[in-house]
């Protein structure tokens, strides 16, 4: 199924979970979601499963996922797996397409490979425009499907604590910092910048803040002037654990 096709099935179809994801900091159920001929696997976030953190707002790590999502797709980039914001049997959360992958996995056990620097530099940039407090490791997974040898699509998950208006970049991946931004990169920020609010702020504004979006849209600017991926700052700049 193309895109469209998935986020329709995902807002649409009938919600039947099949258990809770281990090793989650909030309450996460592999559901499968069936419209009348297909079914999506995906995992579903409800709100009231969240962990109350002390600076961000109760309630908005759900809303936080999907809007992840949709800069992701207004990036061009698709990084981001297919995300709403629906009611589910515990209530309104997130409900994200699963992506098959083997957990041990992850960006370490490739980190410095050429197969993947591009989109590597892509997932860098993202997470700098969205603020991603928690890149972990383990949040950047390698598609597995049956005819990909070796298996070349990377994702990007969790993507509760993002968006606040302070900086807040914490990410294992720091291999590109102070290297200039690729022309092709920098014209797809460019384009992305002449779409966000026109195109993106109808949807954003129903997710993140006021403050949080004006944070967004500056992020991106200087991120643009710069014209380079950004160096880590004196303070934390790592998620913990790594993984």
């Amino acid at each position: 199924m193309n895109t469209p096709d998935i986020l329709h099935l995902l807002q649409t179809g009938t919600i039947e979970v099949q258990g809770l994801l281990p090793w989650s900091s909030n309450y996460s159920f592999l559901v499968h979601v069936n419209g009348d001929a297909e079914m999506v696997v995906a995992v579903y976030k409800p709100r009231q499963g969240e962990r109350p953190l002390w600076d961000f707002p109760s309630g908005t790590l759900c809303q936080r996922e999907v809007a992840a999502f949709h800069i992701s797709d207004g990036l061009g980039w698709n990084l981001v797996p297919p995300t709403i914001l629906r009611r589910g049997p515990h209530g309104i959360g997130s409900v994200q397409q699963f992506i098959p992958h083997d957990p041990e996995c992850h960006y370490f056990t490739f980190e410095g490979s050429a197969d993947f620097r591009h989109a590597l530099q892509q997932i860098v940039l993202f997470d700098t425009i969205i603020n991603n407090a928690d890149r972990k490791g383990g949040h950047v997974l390698i598609e597995e499907t049956e005819d990909a040898q070796p298996p070349n699509r990377l994702w990007t998950i969790d993507h509760g604590i993002c968006f606040h208006e302070e900086f807040k970049l914490r990410t294992v991946i720091w291999e590109f910092a102070g290297q200039p931004i690729p022309d092709d990169l920098l014209a797809n920020l460019t384009h992305f910048q002449a779409r966000l609010r026109p195109d993106l702020f109808p949807i954003l504004q129903k997710l993140l803040s006021s403050a949080e979006l004006l944070a967004l849209e500056q992020r991106l600017n200087s991120i643009i002037r710069s014209r380079t991926f950004l160096q880590p700052g004196p303070g934390r700049h790592y998620p913990w654990p790594p993984v």
